[in-house]
């Protein structure tokens, strides 16, 4: 049990928009076999095995149900266990509209199987992939005996997620009164407080920590490090460090999170310290997300040589996954080295690994940045050479270059591309696409600008308003706000937090 309470807390860090993993261990605890679903079968080759075909599926578009269903129809043997590993993985890695796909799935092949835990993930994923609207509405269908500490706890995690603060507190207030409230309830609510910047508050919170007698983890006092470094109250920061000591005094995490905070403060030799005083500390089993978070951080520190002794390090343990090219693509990004990450991208390309878009993207983005469109064309044109279409993103970042380098014809084609592998949730450049508009409309070419607007009107009508508004009234070029580090950010928070979080930890 005390494993479990553990790996579940650690899994709160996992990004930096409140804790959506906290529950997810606590799902499908019963590990029958579905043998309503599955027969044996000891003809199956070693190697193709159900998470190899579900992981390969990496279209968000694309749907896992039919997959399963394949596989079931084939006589193909899968335990909840097996399953539970898989949807755990797919959370982790932010598939969330894959993860929820395979939950309903598993729970509508074992209704006997229902239970709090599992209603807690659905709840979580609901709100992930359809909003909080949603989550709400799942809640509610649940039974009042179902409602545990899980389940409320996983709703609790969504108004976190979406910093509903007045619906977290009103939750919160409810575990209390359940005696449902404990460190992780707790921890969720000071994270949330140190989101919004509210030091107030989550002061007064972990005060009662300490007056009811709630186990002040950690966790909770790497919160408070975090808070304090991302407002550059270094002195309020330390003073939590040494009052964390006999707690977290032999974790690394808190000397990592110190350091972000040194960082941000411009106390590099501070910062390169607490790097210093982190490594020695990190236990073998974490050694490659540890590595990951202390490359980064020299990274922004501008040290190249540790950039690259912390992944020879990272090379050492064994096989690297997408997670660490992205990190160390990333990296080298940061340091304007384009060149060494060419050199990283060519080692993910001949590893042959599960494809991960982010990875290309990211160069793609960084050539888009300065203008070496060859470049960027170049990765492109290597995609479709090797049988990978390039998605709604990658055409995005190629259609923003193009709009940057005023090739405006070829940021058309590159729109039309982008909206035609799009799928729910896309979210393109406006001002590229409103330039594009107004190119077409100046160039008399209304059947592509038709074309345009009735595909967004029909596949994205939350943006069809704005781009019109853009394209009648505003003038795109005046508009346009560089984005093409969106996903580069993106990863840089789920590893060390939004600008208002500070350093967020993982297991």
């Amino acid at each position: 049990m005390k494993r479990l309470q553990f790996r579940t807390a650690v899994s709160l860090w996992r990004n930096s928009s409140a804790i959506p993993n906290a529950i997810r261990l606590l799902a499908y605890s019963n590990t029958r076999t579905l043998t309503a679903c599955f027969s044996s079968s000891s003809s199956a080759a070693s190697d193709d095995t159900l998470y190899r075909r579900l992981s390969r599926a990496g279209d968000p578009s694309l749907s896992m149900v039919p997959i399963l269903e394949e596989w079931a129809e084939q006589g193909r043997s899968a335990t909840q266990e097996e399953l539970q590993k898989i949807l755990r993985q797919f959370r982790k890695f932010r598939r969330f509209k894959h993860a929820l796909e395979i939950s309903t799935w598993m729970t509508g092949k074992g209704h006997d199987d229902i239970l709090p835990g599992n209603m807690a993930v659905q709840l979580d994923l609901t709100s992930k992939v359809h909003g909080l609207a949603e989550a709400e509405k799942y809640f509610y269908s649940i039974s009042n005996n179902f409602r545990n500490f899980q389940v409320y706890g996983a709703l609790l995690n969504c108004y976190a997620d979406a910093k509903s603060l007045e619906k977290a507190e009103a939750v919160m207030q409810k575990m209390k009164e359940l005696d449902h409230a404990g460190t992780l309830s707790y921890n969720v609510m000071l994270k949330l407080y140190s989101r919004m910047g509210d030091h107030e508050k989550l002061e007064a919170l972990d005060q009662e920590m300490v007056e009811k007698g709630i186990n002040r983890d950690r966790f909770t006092f790497i919160i408070r490090i975090n808070a304090y470094a991302s407002s550059f109250d270094m002195e309020r920061m330390e003073k939590v460090l040494l009052e964390a000591d006999p707690v977290v005094g032999a974790d690394w995490n808190a000397y990592a999170a110190a350091a972000n905070g040194y960082l941000k403060a411009g106390a590099t030799g501070k910062a390169v310290a607490m790097l210093k005083k982190a490594e020695p500390l990190v236990k073998i089993k974490k050694r490659k997300f540890a590595y990951q978070i202390l490359l980064s951080l020299y990274a922004k520190l501008g040290i190249k040589d540790e950039v690259h002794r912390m992944w020879n390090l990272h090379k050492k343990i064994g096989k690297l996954s997408n997670i660490s090219y992205l990190c160390m693509i990333s990296s080298l990004m940061k340091l304007d080295d384009l060149d060494g990450a060419e050199k990283i991208l060519a080692e993910w390309e001949a590893q042959k690994e599960t494809f991960d878009f982010r990875i290309p993207n990211l160069l793609i983005s960084a050539y888009c940045m300065k203008g070496l469109l060859g470049k960027a064309e170049s990765i492109v044109n290597r995609l479709m050479e090797g049988g990978v279409e390039p998605n709604a993103s990658t055409w995005s970042r190629m259609a923003l270059g193009y709009h940057k380098s005023n090739q405006m014809a070829k940021a058309v084609e590159a729109t039309k591309k982008a909206i035609l592998t799009s799928h729910p949730g896309w979210k393109p450049h406006i001002a590229t696409l409103a330039s594009c508009l107004d190119y077409l409309k100046r160039n008399a070419d209304m059947d592509t600008f038709n074309w345009i607007i009735r595909s967004v009107e029909e596949k994205h009508p939350n943006i069809h308003d704005t781009i019109m508004e853009y394209a009648k009234n505003g003038n795109p070029e005046s508009q346009l706000v560089d984005q093409m580090g969106k996903d580069d950010q993106s990863l840089e928070d789920e590893m060390f937090g939004s600008k208002n979080d500070g350093m967020t930890l993982a297991e």
